[in-house]
């Protein structure tokens, strides 16, 4: 498969995990957390399908359009595992969703970071929270849903708090 096609296929298939965590999060009250900015595209499609809903973002260094960059009262500047611990305290409010999308890096960062988010976000979450990610973060006590219709196994990953 080329390079196109896998990213063609990860971002149908991160399109129709959050599409599906909206729906199943939007009787829970609380913020959603957006765990990588990126290009915006991701944190653009969460203000559309979650309209209303105030949405934090952690991004290490804003590179987003700028039509798809955050308030700054709801962005995190800097590496989560120093952004994440005391983020409670400007969010108020544990969060109802969560999108982590941290893949860019070596396997070595991708388990630590997974590691250090299983370990942290339960802090953050509400129960029944929704944490959908790039990678498996698996939480003490979360459990792992079905994915959506077409989407491979393995491609996203959806965990419920």
């Amino acid at each position: 498969m080329s390079r196109l096609d896998s990213f063609i296929r990860r971002m149908k298939a991160q399109r129709a995990c959050l599409n599906l965590a909206a729906d199943k999060t939007r009787d829970i009250p609380g913020p959603v957390l957006e765990l990588g900015l990126g290009n915006g595209r991701t944190y653009d499609h969460l203000r559309e399908i979650l309209p209303g809903r105030r949405i934090f973002v952690f991004e290490r260094q804003v590179q987003a359009h700028p039509g798809c960059i955050p308030p700054e009262e709801n962005l995190f500047l800097g590496d989560f595992r120093d952004t994440l611990p005391g983020a409670l305290a400007t969010m108020k409010e544990r969060a109802a969703l969560v999108h982590a999308d941290y893949g860019a890096g070596t396997p070595e960062y991708v388990t630590e970071m997974s590691a250090f988010l299983a370990d942290t976000l339960p802090t953050l979450v509400k129960p029944g929270a929704l944490i959908i990610s790039d990678y498996p973060i698996d939480g003490e006590g979360w459990t792992a849903l079905p994915l959506p219709e077409g989407v491979q196994p393995n491609r996203y990953f959806i965990r419920q708090a």
